[in-house]
Order: structure tokens, then C-alpha cells, then sequence
């Protein structure tokens, strides 16, 4: 039976997606979950402006669909990062907006609430953030998730310089979630913006050692570790299980491969490097960062 464009998404398939998809929304043009799907692969890609108008498209063919919803958000959030003030404050709206109307369609995501705490979390008051209203956000979380009711106050207590308080919110995250691996990947994130790395390092040791119900948290350690110039073998040994164990949508498998070609670069490995990055451009051709790296280190 062949593979569906959800099954490519999730293997890091993101060319043959597109074109399985591409090809299903010619047949029937309402396709939304294709039309969704497809929004998803140029995510993937980071092209934002493509993922806009599938995600809004799908949105409306389906208006009730909480996941659609919740997709258009990130995109909008995604958007929001990178664009001038004036689009910025517009398009946090936007995304305000998106990710309410998802938990009100589903109060029961848990994914949707916290895209919700945490825009309340980074926007200012006068776009509708806020220290209340993210309180309020994860007394609703913490009846479905009580570890993630936790990580809404570390956030909060971080983001007010309260660093003691924040720390023991991680903390409290991590026993709540029985030590699983995203609870240290938070703790671990939180040494990495206080600069304690020795810490983070042996937060991620921890998170390499507990129950993984999301396999992306290898990805996001091997990348804080890569970008904070740290434990590079480590580094490598997260990816290379991440990529052995089977990668998810979350973290697709062709950034698994660029960023292993990197630290493989940084230890002077060109050809293994190589390897990597030619194993990257086999799943997303047009993969800058695969290029341009396959591009130093076999020209």
C-alpha cells in the first residue's frame, strides 16, 4: 500500500508530499485536509507566504476544523516574527484570533491551549497578552496536563527575570510529567538562556534517558546544543537516534540531516558531512541551509 502525503509529511517526505498533494487538489479542488496538508509541507519549508494561503483556504472549506485553525495561527506567528512593525502588530491579531478560535472548537487540545497561553505569554497588553490572562489560560491546561500548567509558570515567572521561581516550575514540570523527556528539554532550555550549560548538558542527559512520547525533543536538544557550541558528539549521537528511531512532522527529517551535516562539518568529517546534506536535498531539493553546506564541503 502506498504511502499517503500525511505518511510523507511525517517521514520528512516534504518534495513528494507537495506533488502527491498538488495532484489530489487538481482532482477535487474542495480536497481541505489536502489543502491543509499541504499548508504543513510548505511549513516544513519555511515558505510562509504558500503555507498562508493553503492554511486559509483550508479554513474556509472548513470552518469548524479546530487543527486547521490552529495551523493558520502558527503561520501567522511565523509571519509575525519576521515582518516590520506595523505588519507585526497585524498579524499577532491574526494569530491571537486563530489560535482562540481552535481551543474554542476543541477545548480538550491541549496543543490549542497552549498556543493560546503562550501568545498570552509573549504579546504586550495592548495586543491582547498578558500575566492574567495566561494564569487563566493554565488553570484551563493544567485540568488536562498539569505538568504543561506548570511550564505556563515557568514561562511567566522567566519572562519577569523571577529565575528561582521558574526553575522549580520546571521542576515541578518534570515530576508532574514523570520525568518524561520533554519535561527535561524545557529545564534544559531554561539553563540555555541563563547560560548554564554545563547544567543544560546534563538537563538533555536526563531527557535522553526518559520516556519519549515526542521523538522531536532529540532534534531540539542536538540544535540548542550545535548552537550553543557545546557537546557536539552528544549532539550527534541525539540525531543519529532521532533519525534511526524515525523522525516526525514536528522536526522533519530533512533539517535532521542538514543539522547532523553540520556537526559532522564542524568536526572536520567533510564527508560524512557531505552525506548528510546530499541525504537532506534527497528529501526537500530546494533546502537552502542542505545546499549551501553540501556547497562548502564538496564544491
Amino acid at each position: 500500500m502506498a504511502d499517503s502525503p500525511k505518511d510523507m509529511l511525517r517521514a520528512g517526505r516534504v518534495d513528494d508530499a507537495i506533488s502527491a498533494l498538488n495532484g489530489q487538489i487538481s482532482s477535487n479542488p474542495r480536497d481541505a485536509e489536502s489543502i491543509h496538508l499541504l499548508c504543513r509541507a510548505y511549513f516544513q519549508y519555511e515558505d510562509w507566504d504558500r503555507a498562508e494561503s493553503r492554511c486559509k483556504r483550508a479554513t474556509e472549506l472548513d470552518p469548524n476544523n479546530s487543527p486547521f485553525h490552529r495551523w493558520l495561527g502558527r503561520v501567522y506567528g511565523q509571519k509575525a516574527e519576521r515582518a516590520n512593525i506595523l505588519s507585526a502588530a497585524s498579524l499577532a491579531g491574526k494569530t491571537r484570533d486563530e489560535f482562540q478560535r481552535a481551543a474554542q472548537l476543541d477545548p480538550r487540545d491541549t496543543d490549542a491551549l497552549l498556543d493560546v497561553a503562550e501568545y498570552y505569554i509573549e504579546a504586550p497588553g495592548f495586543m491582547g497578552g498578558g500575566e492574567d490572562r495566561a494564569r487563566d489560560q493554565a488553570k484551563v491546561i493544567g485540568k488536562l496536563s498539569p505538568a504543561k500548567e506548570h511550564w505556563v509558570y515557568a514561562r511567566l515567572a522567566e519572562k519577569r527575570k523571577d529565575f528561582a521561581t521558574s526553575e522549580r516550575e520546571y521542576r515541578q514540570m518534570i515530576e508532574a510529567a514523570k520525568s518524561d523527556a520533554e519535561a527535561w528539554l524545557n529545564l534544559g532550555f531554561f539553563y540555555r538562556n541563563r547560560k548554564r550549560y554545563d547544567d543544560m548538558e546534563q538537563a538533555f542527559v536526563k531527557m535522553n534517558q526518559g520516556p519519549m512520547p515526542h521523538r522531536e525533543v532529540l532534534f531540539e536538544a542536538a540544535n540548542s546544543l550545535f548552537h550553543t557550541g557545546r557537546a557536539f558528539s552528544f549532539a550527534i549521537e541525539l540525531l543519529r537516534r532521532y533519525l534511526a528511531e524515525g523522525p516526525v512532522e514536528e522536526a522533519p527529517a530533512f533539517r535532521g540531516h542538514c543539522l547532523l551535516g553540520q556537526l559532522l562539518e564542524e568536526q572536520g568529517n567533510k564527508t560524512g558531512a557531505a552525506a548528510e546534506y546530499r541525504a537532506g536535498l534527497a528529501l526537500a531539493r530546494n533546502y537552502e541551509p542542505c545546499r549551501r553546506g553540501l556547497n562548502r564541503v564538496a564544491p
